[in-house]
């Protein structure tokens, strides 16, 4: 489970991320990562949204991507920009990946939305 600072949870933010951010897509996920910098940046950390419409399956579906990603995407937290926000978006064949699959095909995406991003949390001083 994440925790409740690295969660978004104003549909502002989301649609902030989504319009904004870099985005990264591939077979079964696509991600928008927003850059923050200066005011208004947080430091607590990345905040990181999820989205699994219907189209990926019906609610047992969803529930259990949803599970995937949020356990894959704790993982990774330490990866991203420290002043970050991340909205991740299941496609339909994100159903059929298993947790491995998922988990590659976000890493992947996510390098590709990160590349040029400033110091992450493991390379900056405290």
């Amino acid at each position: 489970m994440l925790a409740a600072d690295h969660r978004l949870r104003d549909s502002d933010a989301f649609r902030r991320t989504v319009r904004s951010g870099r985005r990264a897509g591939g077979a079964a996920l696509v991600v928008h990562l927003q850059l923050h910098g200066g005011e208004g940046a947080s430091d607590l950390g990345p905040r990181v949204g999820l989205v699994v419409s219907k189209a990926v399956g019906n609610a047992v579906v969803r529930n259990r991507v949803k599970r995937r990603l949020r356990h894959l995407v704790k993982d990774n937290l330490a990866s991203l920009p420290v002043s970050s926000e991340l909205v991740v978006r299941a496609l339909p064949p994100a159903a059929t990946l298993s947790s491995q699959e998922l988990g590659v095909e976000l890493t992947r995406c996510l390098e590709r939305a990160g590349r040029g991003a400033p110091a992450t949390r493991t390379g900056a001083a405290s």
